[in-house]
């Protein structure tokens, strides 16, 4: 299991604690009760905290990645599994395509190649996430290996 680093964990009755904080996480055996489930001890603290969420919870809560990141990554496996479909469009059918019902697919492709290096400038390069970057290489030749491309 990994600790999700600086990702605040709901402790319960208003209490969280920084993933990364946590040493350990021990089920209350005696006096447990409402209010009175599990005692989390804290990096630097000598005294537990005490929780009133149960032990399984709290621990799933500090090794899973937060919903938004796992979204995220979907999102952009997606982006990159439509970006080769896209690729694989003969110029005819864009062209029908984009005369008959107005969807420019080589637009719609360079938008999602633009979304994907920026974030992946962002992975790369989390302090200057804002500017634009030139990797010298586009995503196209370093995904699409056909002969095809433009």
């Amino acid at each position: 299991m990994r600790i999700q680093p600086s990702v605040l964990v709901h402790l319960g009755f208003g209490k969280y604690v920084r993933s990364d904080q946590v040493t350990a996480v021990i089920p209350i055996e005696e006096g447990r009760g409402p209010g009175r489930r599990t005692l989390i001890y804290l990096q630097g603290q000598t005294e537990p905290i005490v929780a009133s969420r149960a032990e399984d919870s709290i621990v799933r809560d500090l090794v899973q990645e937060p919903r938004e990141i796992v979204q995220a990554r979907q999102q952009q496996e997606i982006l990159s599994d439509l970006l080769m479909d896209l690729h694989n469009v003969n110029p005819t059918i864009r062209r029908i395509v984009r005369d008959e019902s107005g969807l420019d697919l080589e637009r719609l492709e360079q938008r999602i190649r633009e979304v994907i290096e920026d974030e992946l400038a962002k992975e790369i390069f989390p302090i200057s996430s804002t500017s634009k970057f030139n990797y010298g290489v586009s995503w196209r030749s370093r995904h699409c290996t056909s002969s095809g491309d433009s």
